[in-house]
This record gives C-alpha cells, structure tokens and sequence, in this order.
C-alpha cells in the first residue's frame, strides 16, 4: 500500500495548508495534540514557522478534535516566549483555547544518541514530546549547515532537545552569532568552533547532538525511532536556501505538503527542493529501515500540482560537500 501525500500549490499560504490536510485521512486521539513549529530564530519569520500555517491548521482541527492542543517549541538560541511573541503566536491562546509552552523549560527525559566517535552519549529531551499521543511538526522548508536540509523529522527532534536558560549566556551567544559575516557562518572549518561553544556556552543538548556529520545522522535517526511526527506539514509557501537554516534566503515555492507518513512527507519535499532522499544521511537511515516510505514510486502523491512541476532547486549550504561525508564503516550494526 502507497503512503499518502498531499501537495498543494496556491497564492495563499493559508488555503494551501488547508486544502492538503483536507486530502489525506488523519486518525486523531481523543485528547493530547502537540503542534511543533520551527523556531530556530525567534527574529527572522524567513527562518520560523508562520503563524497563518499554524491557525490553518487550528481551524481544520475545530471540527474533528475536541481535546486539548498544545503549542510546543524550544528555541535554538534565544527565548522560546520572544518567538511567541513576536511572530504572532500569542492571540492563539485566548482565539483556540491553546497553550503555549517552552520545550527548553520542560521535564525531560534521557535519550541515548552517539558522539563523534560512536561511543554512547546520553541526551536530555523534552518530555511533552517524548510522552505526547499524537505530535504534528509544521515547518518550512530549509537548507542546512550540516545535514542539507532540515524538514518535518529534523524539525520535531531538534526542537524537542532541552537547551538551559542561562541568564546573559543566551543574550551574549546570539549577540555573538548576529556579528559573525556570512562568510564566517558559511565555512565548514568553523563548524566544529561554534558546536563547541554553543555546547559549552548554553548547555545545549541540542547543540550536543551535533558530533559530525557521520554522528548526527545516526543521531536523528535514532530519535526518529521513538519521537517521529505523527502528522506531517510542510509549509513552503517560503523556503529557504543557502546559509540555512537561520540565514540563507528566500525561496517562493508556494507550495504545501501535508502527510501522516513524515519520510514521505520529507521525500516529496526533498525532491521539491532538488535532492534525492538517499544523500541525506538520517532520512536513508530511517527509509532503509523501513520507518516510513522513503521511494517516491511507493508514494502517491494527491493534490493540484504535479511533482514535476513544482520542483525549484534549492542552492545548498556552503558546506554541501562536506556535509555528504555522513557515512558510517559498517552502519548496521547501529540500527
């Protein structure tokens, strides 16, 4: 049986997102819904979940959900609650009857991931995810400066690690980030510099998930494992391309994707956005053990557009090349 994907394509973010998940049957639990945007800048909307997505989402739930719905983010450098704010998440509170909650600023549990030399690295995550019935990751679709492209899967699992609000810390590092020239973030040499002081500076587990290339792949797909999306949306009405996934530039897709298969969902994107599923190293992971569908044969794809007509190839990362040296010695024996 083929799994299902929506793709819409429109002048209107918020009919596109509601046309796809019109397209696809979704099961929903009687109560305990998180909603995961992407704010991994709470200052550049480019970078972060629109919040018109979110309330096109809202208002298809209205009449096929009676539960509760939360809201659930944790920022990657500054305060989840600026993002809240300042992107217009606040209104949904009293409009929905959500509630809005900081995953930075949750209970956790430990999860065990690999460092960059294989050995066992215990993690700290965010407990309304671990323990949610039913999870939706709403993001846009983006480039990445270290696993080349970030969507619904990457979205979910990063978001979800616990990074601590350490007071002046997290105001100096993103003081620090916005004074560092595009070249700077741009050079893979660099990379393993600002891993290490976001790691050290914030006690970051999200930035502890990040060791190398070969480690962090492994590390989504392991986590895939027990905190994958149950519903997946893809909001490219404006992607992003370049210096991803906080600085790159803008891209007009006009497009949405929606899916309760969240390899699916990141396939048909990934395709979108000019790249075969295989060359990303954790949704190969997740694909070759058989996490969802990750062959585009195996998918059908349901909607206005056809596939072909809407891909727009994204420029990669700076870090492309290196990015595509994620291959482990041996990798079954980690799945």
């Amino acid at each position: 049986m083929k799994s299902r994907v929506a793709l819409i394509k429109g002048p209107d973010r918020y009919r596109n997102i509601t046309q796809a998940l019109e397209c696809i049957d979704i099961e929903l639990p009687p109560d305990g819904l998180l909603i995961k945007p992407n704010f991994v800048s709470t200052r550049n909307q480019l970078a972060a979940t629109h919040v018109e997505a979110v309330r096109a989402l809202l208002d298809f739930l209205k009449p096929h959900y009676g539960g509760s719905i939360t809201i659930g983010e944790g920022a990657g450098l500054t305060d989840t609650f600026e993002g809240f704010h300042l992107f217009g998440y606040e209104p949904l509170i009293e409009e929905y009857g959500v509630r809005l909650i900081d995953l930075n600023r949750d209970r956790w549990v430990k999860v065990k991931v690999y460092d960059r030399n294989l050995a066992s690295l215990e993690l700290r995550l965010a407990k309304s995810a671990w323990e949610s019935p039913y999870r939706i990751s709403i993001t846009p679709p983006k480039t990445h400066d270290v696993v080349i492209i970030t969507l619904s899967l990457k979205n979910m699992i990063m978001g979800s690690l616990i990074r601590d609000q350490r007071v002046g810390s997290n105001t100096l590092f993103h003081a620090l980030s916005r004074l560092t020239p595009s070249w700077a973030k741009g050079a893979p040499l660099l990379d393993g510099v600002k891993r290490e002081v976001s790691t050290t500076l914030l006690r970051s587990d999200k930035a502890a998930m990040h060791q190398g290339y070969p480690a962090i792949n492994l590390n989504l797909y392991t986590l895939a494992k027990h905190i994958a999306p149950h519903l997946s949306i893809i909001d490219g009405f404006l992607g992003m391309e370049g210096l991803g996934p906080d600085d790159g530039e803008p891209v007009e897709l006009q497009v949405a994707i929606a899916s309760t298969d969240f390899l699916a969902a990141d396939t048909v994107a990934a395709k979108l956005m000019g790249y075969d599923v295989d060359e990303i190293g954790y949704l190969y992971y997740c694909k070759l053990k058989g996490l969802g569908v990750g062959d585009l044969e195996r998918i059908e794809i349901v909607g206005n557009a056809p596939l072909e007509d809407c891909i727009r190839p994204f420029r990669p990362h700076p870090a492309y090349r290196q990015q595509l040296q994620w291959q482990i010695e041996n990798f079954e024996r980690f799945l």
